[in-house]
Protein backbone atom coordinates (compact mmCIF):
# COMPACT_ATOMS: atom_id res chain seq x y z
CA UNK A 1 0.00 0.00 0.00
CA UNK A 2 1.01 3.51 -1.06
CA UNK A 3 1.48 5.76 2.11
CA UNK A 4 0.33 9.16 1.20
CA UNK A 5 0.98 12.48 3.23
CA UNK A 6 -1.09 15.45 3.73
CA UNK A 7 1.19 18.98 3.91
CA UNK A 8 0.51 21.59 6.88
CA UNK A 9 2.24 24.66 6.10
CA UNK A 10 2.47 27.79 9.39
CA UNK A 11 3.02 31.11 8.28
CA UNK A 12 3.94 33.56 10.81
CA UNK A 13 5.77 35.86 8.44
CA UNK A 14 4.53 37.77 4.84
CA UNK A 15 6.34 35.23 3.03
CA UNK A 16 4.99 32.37 4.36
CA UNK A 17 1.59 33.80 3.78
CA UNK A 18 2.72 34.33 0.19
CA UNK A 19 3.33 30.30 -0.06
CA UNK A 20 -0.33 29.15 1.49
CA UNK A 21 -1.98 31.90 -1.20
CA UNK A 22 -0.36 30.55 -4.10
CA UNK A 23 -0.85 26.60 -3.03
CA UNK A 24 -4.28 28.21 -2.27
CA UNK A 25 -4.91 30.32 -5.86
CA UNK A 26 -7.97 29.51 -7.99
CA UNK A 27 -9.50 27.56 -5.41
CA UNK A 28 -13.02 26.88 -4.56
CA UNK A 29 -14.95 27.57 -1.42
CA UNK A 30 -18.54 27.80 -0.57
CA UNK A 31 -19.88 30.60 1.94
CA UNK A 32 -21.32 28.13 3.98
CA UNK A 33 -17.45 26.76 4.37
CA UNK A 34 -16.56 30.17 5.79
CA UNK A 35 -16.65 30.01 9.76
CA UNK A 36 -15.39 33.50 12.31
CA UNK A 37 -15.14 31.57 15.60
CA UNK A 38 -15.25 35.17 17.72
CA UNK A 39 -14.50 33.68 21.20
CA UNK A 40 -11.52 32.31 20.14
CA UNK A 41 -10.45 34.48 17.50
CA UNK A 42 -10.13 32.20 14.77
CA UNK A 43 -11.28 32.26 11.13
CA UNK A 44 -11.93 29.14 9.20
CA UNK A 45 -11.84 28.16 5.28
CA UNK A 46 -12.51 24.92 4.10
CA UNK A 47 -11.50 24.85 0.46
CA UNK A 48 -11.17 22.80 -2.35
CA UNK A 49 -7.65 23.60 -4.29
CA UNK A 50 -5.57 22.06 -6.44
CA UNK A 51 -2.55 20.20 -5.99
CA UNK A 52 -0.21 22.29 -7.85
CA UNK A 53 2.63 21.66 -5.76
CA UNK A 54 3.28 18.37 -8.39
CA UNK A 55 1.83 19.96 -10.85
CA UNK A 56 -1.28 18.08 -11.05
CA UNK A 57 -3.72 20.13 -11.47
CA UNK A 58 -6.37 17.52 -11.85
CA UNK A 59 -6.06 16.54 -8.30
CA UNK A 60 -7.95 18.43 -5.87
CA UNK A 61 -7.06 18.51 -2.25
CA UNK A 62 -9.69 19.44 0.34
CA UNK A 63 -7.68 21.83 3.21
CA UNK A 64 -8.53 24.13 5.94
CA UNK A 65 -7.04 27.20 6.00
CA UNK A 66 -6.72 28.47 9.90
CA UNK A 67 -6.47 32.34 10.70
CA UNK A 68 -5.76 32.61 14.86
CA UNK A 69 -5.81 35.95 17.17
CA UNK A 70 -8.15 37.62 14.32
CA UNK A 71 -9.59 40.88 16.18
CA UNK A 72 -12.15 41.74 13.71
CA UNK A 73 -13.42 40.82 10.09
CA UNK A 74 -15.16 42.70 6.92
CA UNK A 75 -16.45 41.27 3.92
CA UNK A 76 -17.65 43.16 0.88
CA UNK A 77 -20.06 41.40 -1.99
CA UNK A 78 -20.46 38.05 0.08
CA UNK A 79 -24.42 37.30 0.45
CA UNK A 80 -24.21 35.50 3.64
CA UNK A 81 -27.98 34.65 2.72
CA UNK A 82 -26.81 32.68 -0.01
CA UNK A 83 -24.70 30.10 1.93
CA UNK A 84 -24.11 27.55 -0.99
CA UNK A 85 -22.69 30.23 -3.41
CA UNK A 86 -18.89 28.93 -4.35
CA UNK A 87 -16.53 31.64 -4.49
CA UNK A 88 -12.85 31.27 -6.28
CA UNK A 89 -9.90 32.29 -3.67
CA UNK A 90 -7.43 34.58 -6.09
CA UNK A 91 -4.91 35.33 -3.78
CA UNK A 92 -4.43 36.31 -0.10
CA UNK A 93 -2.51 39.89 0.42
CA UNK A 94 -1.09 41.03 4.06
CA UNK A 95 -1.06 44.95 4.48
CA UNK A 96 0.60 46.32 7.50
CA UNK A 97 -1.38 49.32 9.66
CA UNK A 98 0.30 51.01 12.55
CA UNK A 99 0.37 48.11 14.96
CA UNK A 100 -1.79 45.73 12.80
CA UNK A 101 -2.07 43.53 9.82
CA UNK A 102 -5.00 43.40 7.51
CA UNK A 103 -4.72 39.92 5.80
CA UNK A 104 -7.12 40.47 3.00
CA UNK A 105 -8.93 37.20 1.02
CA UNK A 106 -9.41 38.65 -2.77
CA UNK A 107 -11.84 36.69 -4.66
CA UNK A 108 -13.36 36.60 -7.89
CA UNK A 109 -16.40 38.75 -9.19
CA UNK A 110 -14.69 41.95 -6.76
CA UNK A 111 -15.17 40.21 -3.42
CA UNK A 112 -13.46 40.18 -0.86
CA UNK A 113 -12.97 39.81 3.45
CA UNK A 114 -10.27 41.68 5.40
CA UNK A 115 -9.25 39.98 8.78
CA UNK A 116 -7.39 42.41 11.28
CA UNK A 117 -4.74 40.80 13.76
CA UNK A 118 -1.92 41.81 15.87
CA UNK A 119 0.49 38.79 14.61
CA UNK A 120 0.74 36.31 11.66
CA UNK A 121 -0.69 33.30 12.39
CA UNK A 122 -2.11 31.20 9.97
CA UNK A 123 -1.52 27.56 8.90
CA UNK A 124 -2.93 25.43 5.85
CA UNK A 125 -3.51 21.88 6.73
CA UNK A 126 -4.53 19.11 3.85
CA UNK A 127 -7.52 16.87 5.46
CA UNK A 128 -8.06 14.45 2.08
CA UNK A 129 -7.29 14.25 -1.47
CA UNK A 130 -11.10 14.82 -3.32
CA UNK A 131 -12.34 11.82 -4.39
CA UNK A 132 -9.74 9.50 -2.91
CA UNK A 133 -11.15 6.14 -1.34
CA UNK A 134 -7.76 5.70 0.77
CA UNK A 135 -8.68 8.70 3.08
Amino acid sequence: MKKRFLKKIIAQSPEDLQIISACCSEGKVKISDIKYLISSKIFLISILRKDIEKDNDKKLINSIIKFEFIQSTKSKNIDQNEPETELELLAIDLFKREHSFEITLLFSKNRFITLSSEVIEATLEDQKLEHDKNN
